[in-house]
């Protein structure tokens, strides 16, 4: 540049910095039209948009298969009554509920969330304690987990899954400084996790009970519990299920047909889901018979709809489908300790235990389902997160990750505000 063009341009610069008022020879724009990119705003979304679009595609496919899976199901006569659209119906509203409740859960802060996270552990212990009441909860199979709401039927254990993780988050935030005191830290909340698993065996749902110990302990070790008790923690609480199963015909029953499902004395008795789930996961092959080929749903592989939605999944799909399902909640379950990550370091502790206690419980449950489907696991009652037929587990599961979203929301809030 020549000394009369250097001199020009110092003379706009002079003349611009009269105009706004000021004396700054810096300015946020280049004269020659060109943006300085330091000094230029940063744009980044509200909150994370590949969560939200994952979650939705998870959704909209264990739609899809849920009607696949029950589209039989009225040439059974137990299920005479119902059309052919009964369950895919039903699904399709409880979803519609569930993401308005949601959106709803998105607006309320995580301060609120935190100091609610007491209140709704007692709700739930009550309302654990409610389903055993004869005429209040419903029983199925032997079983009563349900309390019937009219338009549904409302599975206290689910919200339960989530007051636990509030509540675990909460006290470790609260017990930061005893961490390290055994009996100050960490025996209150064992206490706490013992009076809910109590109550979940009288009812009886094992199944439900591990996901909720396993979201305690994950909570008590990312909260810095250290090493030594944690591990004191696992061995307890391995040598506690080793005895409920130990104590337990019934539950002795299915660890052998777990270990032999096609012998005689399994195959037609407690090792009949787990059998046919094989062979359909094994008919489906490498690409599957294609979408609403499955033949071990017609009758043949007992809750096709809920428990073993995967194995419907692997004989229309193939080892495709189920992988690519393996893949998306793998995905789901790290980008959601990513954001727990990325809020402890805001010094937002709570709300990173949170997010990262709904990853270790959709992650854990979605691999306990997996597990079973294939015969890894001996079997459990444990639907498939976000995918499985049923009310109050997709409303719980929603509810969750509207949570995380929020947490990223406010996580990205921070960021922008310090940038800015």
């Amino acid at each position: 540049m020549s000394a009369a063009d250097r001199a020009q341009d110092t003379g706009w610069r002079r003349w611009l910095s009269r105009l706004g008022g000021g004396g700054a020879e810096v300015l946020p724009v280049r004269l020659w039209g060109s943006v300085d990119k330091r000094t230029s705003p940063t744009r980044m979304a509200e909150f994370d948009q590949a969560l939200l679009w994952v979650t939705v595609a998870l959704l909209a496919w264990g739609l899809v298969m849920v009607y696949s899976a029950s589209i039989a199901m009225p040439d059974n006569p137990k299920f005479a009554r119902y059309a052919p659209t009964y369950f895919l119906t039903r699904h399709l509203f409880f979803i519609a509920i569930s993401m308005g409740v949601a959106a709803l859960a998105f607006q309320i802060p995580l301060k609120t969330w935190e100091k609610c996270a007491p209140w709704l552990f007692v709700i739930s212990l009550l309302l654990l304690v409610a389903v055993l009441i004869p005429h209040v909860g419903r029983g199925v199979n032997g079983a009563r987990r349900w309390i019937p709401m009219g338009f549904m039927s409302f599975q206290p254990s689910e919200l339960a899954k989530f007051a636990v993780l509030l509540y675990a988050a909460d006290y470790m935030v609260r017990k930061m400084d005893v961490k390290e005191r055994f009996f100050r830290a960490v025996l209150p909340m064992a206490a706490a996790v013992a009076v809910v698993g109590v109550l979940l065996l009288a009812e009886p749902d094992m199944g439900a009970f591990m996901v909720i110990a396993v979201i305690a302990m994950g909570i008590l070790f990312l909260g810095g519990v250290n090493a030594r008790m944690f591990f004191l923690i696992a061995a307890v609480m391995v040598l506690a299920f080793s005895l409920m199963v130990a104590l337990s015909s019934w539950r002795r029953e299915r660890i052998f047909a777990y270990l032999d499902p096609f012998s005689e004395a399994h195959a037609l008795g407690k090792g009949y889901q787990l059998s046919h789930s094989l062979i359909a996961i094994g008919r489906g092959e490498i690409f599957g018979v294609g979408l609403g080929g499955s033949v071990e749903k017609l009758h043949w592989l007992p809750e096709a709809h809920t428990d073993f939605l995967l194995a419907v999944i692997g004989e229309e799909f193939g080892l495709v489908g189920v992988v690519c399902v393996i893949a998306l909640f793998f995905w789901m379950t790290r980008r959601m300790m990513h954001i727990g990550r990325q809020a402890i370091a805001l010094d937002r502790v709570f709300a990173g235990l949170v997010a990262q206690g709904v990853g270790i419980w959709v992650g854990f449950q979605a691999f306990i389902n997996m597990g079973v489907n294939l015969g890894a696991l001996p079997t459990k009652g444990l639907t498939l997160p976000l995918m499985s037929y049923g009310g109050s587990a997709i409303l719980m599961n929603l509810v969750a990750i509207a949570v995380v979203l929020r947490i990223d929301y406010e996580n990205r809030t921070l960021m922008r505000r310090g940038r800015s």
